[in-house]
């Protein structure tokens, strides 16, 4: 009986330290922006520059919200570092070009994996609209 309870509390304690998507590894996820700046109707692009100041944001596993978010450097890249092996959503919001969202906003989503340790996964660039 004893050597049963020791087993099943070592049992627990194994599956209460596997670690899921989140911070506490040493893998990155980084990527960049960069903006197209069209008129109101978005049928003259204005101007195309690096994404400077933006918010990017992250999601942990299949959480409902962003769990960690940073801003955009000056040259439009980002970085999200001390991550463990799991699934991920990046997202970044842009105007509507389709004109059909209530807000005027939408948000970009990119859906990446780490698979092992010490990884670095860099997402497809996003180009957002003004």
């Amino acid at each position: 009986m004893k050597i049963a309870s020791i087993s099943l509390a070592s049992c627990l304690l194994f599956f209460a330290c596997a670690k899921g998507p989140g911070p506490g590894g040493t893998s990155t996820i980084e990527g960049s922006v960069i903006v197209e700046d069209y008129d109101q109707t978005f049928s003259t692009l204005w101007a195309e520059y690096d994404g400077a100041d933006l918010d990017v944001y992250l999601i942990y596993g299949d959480n409902e919200t962003y769990n960690d978010h940073v801003k955009t450097g000056p040259n439009g890249d980002f970085e999200f570092t001390y991550l463990q092996k799991g699934t991920y959503s990046v997202y970044v919001y842009s105007k509507d070009s389709t004109l059909q969202s209530p807000s005027g906003q939408v948000a970009l989503i990119t859906e990446v994996t780490i698979a092992e340790n010490k990884q670095t996964v860099t997402v497809p660039e996003f180009t957002v609209f003004e």
